[in-house]
């Protein structure tokens, strides 16, 4: 006699089990009409499944955000029944649903092409529009396997024989076409919509396995609106325009070559936007840290003891000495991660607790292995710079640490452009280290100051929490940004570790004269700073605020008398502290605009005879079709005060707020002084 409690708060009760569809069939037509499933105490369900005992339900429409990932799974078994009914000997595996969308594994002598997408497409809004029921039966395992075997479906019989004897499996069906699923479904292939797309087809192995057969993978998209399609196939366009890799080679920053796979060759005008990045960082940590440097390479003993040589061997490059002498023969590693290096400082020289908190930072090269197909220009790579930084302190400590940490890094993300963003606190994993008193302490630290974030950002902030999704060794914040095109990237951590600092008998001594191991928080603020500048491309589509760019000016000539002239303006642009570059080529002044814009070059100072003898500059925008002229001199001022960066800008903000030691004195005589 189950109790059913409503969205609303109502309740009614029924007799006995009773499936969705009879619930909301007795509500309403038209609620019916427009229900796709149901939620039961928070979980999707299938709208036909029998409910028996107490819940709270909540019925779902194709607009309720539950319901997508129901239209992409949907979506996917009417692409499977579409491709079987054109080549019937084609064999289906499987199809999950993906970020965006979701996929298909055929396995077919000739493999599929994206020509073949019109036809399939065409059979798909046909099967749609039949508007078949999806219906649910629960059949025995061995009846399961004996059903596709007879099929001659031996992808889907390996795959039964997988499951455990004993287990009963779902069978869907939409009109006669079935296939082995655990679900939910929506109620009927027309709920699927029209708002689709395939969008490209490639190799897989069978179960990920090189040893098995390849596989042909149909990827497609779907959505609730085609508003929603279009949108995302407009964002698809905007990220290739904006990709990282093709600007790079547009504006001349970076390579990579398969002698050196997965580290980046860093051209000059690259290199200086990395090193800007590391300038603007140190600045910012400056007086808050201890820059720090730990050794590149260190014996393997130091990553058993942190624990890396047992569970991310795999993932670290390893080395034995090339000495002749036995006791020369030993195995090192490139380090993955910062941490053990800094502990070991934190380790050298006795630390008391009036030296607590001790911030260290690094810009820490570490290596870890990535398989070849996982790389992607800069945003994966297998040698990488982190602003790394830990901090040591006591548990006392631990909440201020991490509210100091969470306003440095909003702020530096504030700097590059980025404004909305998601902080995630992850909560203990199944496997972890530590007693529960600790994990307790650290993840109610952790939980307050998160309240505060949300409180404190007066809304501007999204918070969330994920359960089961910590460290092994400890809590942590995970920093969201979201890009100019509605892209998110996690890149910011804050994560609290008990596990690393007893690992190696780090200590401090307390107030006590008794030793207690120091908490440690990991830090880091862009991540992988060749993965921030990857990003840093995209969002901007190179178009990079002045203080970043590589070229922050070019100085063209329009007739080579002017030549003498350019010079004095890139000279003073230089002693300015401006990144200039001159084009005194004889060629029209069209084809260099051309050429500049295309290197993502923010501003041309365009000089002619006129220019020259008015000391006068033609001032040219990326992107602008406008020019102004300006004086030199203005335009040098005004240059200057744009390429100066947001950190600095702020510093000089404060300095002119406060009153100078001359001026405060003259207030001590009475007299007012000047704000």
């Amino acid at each position: 006699m189950p109790i059913l409690t409503f969205p609303d708060g109502n309740t009614r009760s029924y007799d006995a089990a009773v499936t969705g569809r009879t619930v909301v069939e007795g509500i309403a037509k038209s609620l019916t009409k427009r229900t796709v499933a149901m939620a039961l105490d928070g979980r999707v369900r299938d709208l036909g499944d029998l409910i028996e005992a107490d819940a709270r339900i909540e019925f779902l429409d194709r607009a309720d955000p539950r319901s997508l990932e129901l239209i992409r799974h949907d979506c996917a078994h009417v692409l499977a029944e579409a491709v079987q009914s054109l080549w019937p000997e084609t064999q289906v595996t499987i199809g999950p649903v993906i970020e965006n969308g979701f996929y298909y594994d055929f396995a077919r002598d000739q493999p599929f092409t994206p020509e073949d997408f019109p036809k399939i497409e065409a059979k798909m809004r046909e099967l749609i529009a039949r508007d078949a029921p999806f219906t649910k039966e629960v059949w025995k395992r061995d009846d399961v396997r004996a059903l596709f075997e007879a099929k001659d479906e031996h992808y889907k019989v390996e795959l039964v024989d997988a499951i455990p004897p004993g287990e009963d499996l779902n069978i869907y069906r939409q009109g006669e076409w079935f296939d082995l699923c655990r679900g939910p479904h929506m109620t009927s292939t027309g709920k699927v919509g029209t708002a689709f797309k395939l969008m490209k087809v490639a190799g897989a192995y069978w179960r990920g396995d090189s040893n098995n057969p390849m596989l042909t993978r149909i990827y497609g998209t779907a959505w609730a609106t085609k508003e929603d399609l279009d949108a995302y196939l407009h964002r698809l366009e905007e990220a290739e325009r904006r990709d990282h890799r093709r600007l790079g080679r547009e504006m001349d920053l970076f390579h990579f070559q398969e002698e050196g796979p997965g580290v980046v060759f860093w051209h000059a005008k690259g290199w200086t936007i990395f090193q800007e990045l590391i300038a603007y960082m140190r600045r910012r940590l400056k007086g808050a840290y201890a820059e720090v440097n730990a050794p590149q390479i260190l014996d393997k003993s130091l990553w058993e003891t942190s624990g890396h040589w047992d569970w991310y061997r795999e993932n670290m490059f390893a080395a034995q000495s090339a000495g002749d002498e036995a006791e020369d023969k030993r195995w090192f590693a490139l380090k993955p991660m910062n941490c053990p290096g800094h502990v070991m400082i934190f380790k050298h020289g006795l630390k008391s607790y009036r030296d607590l908190p001790l911030r260290m930072a690094e810009f820490g090269i570490v290596h870890r292995y990535e398989a070849s197909g996982a790389m992607h220009g800069l945003m994966r790579v297998r040698g990488f710079t982190q602003d790394d930084a830990h901090v040591f302190c006591t548990e006392d400590q631990l909440a201020d640490e991490c509210l100091t940490i969470n306003d440095l890094i909003l702020s530096t993300y504030s700097d590059f452009g980025f404004g909305d963003i998601v902080v995630k606190l992850s909560t203990r994993p199944e496997k972890r280290v530590g007693s529960d008193a600790l994990w307790d302490h650290a993840e109610e630290v952790m939980t307050r100051v998160l309240a505060q974030i949300e409180e404190q950002s007066a809304g501007r902030i999204r918070t969330e929490i994920n359960p089961g999704e910590g460290a092994f060794y400890g809590p942590k914040f995970e920093y969201v940004l979201r890009d100019a095109i509605g892209r998110d990237w996690q890149c910011g951590t804050t994560q609290v570790d008990f596990n690393l600092p007893e690992r190696f008998g780090a200590f401090y001594v307390d107030g006590d004269s008794q030793k207690k191991a120091p908490v440690m928080v990991h830090r880091a603020i862009c991540g992988s700073l060749e993965r921030f500048t990857g990003i840093l491309i995209e969002h901007f589509a190179g178009h990079f605020p002045l203080w970043l760019a590589p070229v922050q000016v070019v100085v063209a000539t329009i007739t080579q008398d002017a030549d003498g002239y350019a010079r004095e303006v890139v000279a003073a642009l230089n002693r300015a502290g401006l990144r200039v570059e001159s084009d005194l080529r004889n060629e029209k002044i069209n084809y260099k605009v051309r050429e500049h814009s295309l290197a993502k070059v923010p501003v041309m100072l365009v000089v002619g005879r006129k220019e020259g003898e008015e000391r006068t500059v033609s001032i040219r925008r990326l992107g602008s079709q406008q020019t102004r002229t300006a004086s030199l001199e203005a335009a040098l001022a005004d240059l200057v005060t744009e390429a100066t960066s947001p950190d600095i800008r702020r510093a000089q903000a404060v300095e002119e707020s406060v009153p100078s030691a001359d001026v405060a004195l003259d207030g001590q005589h009475g007299e007012s002084p000047t704000p």
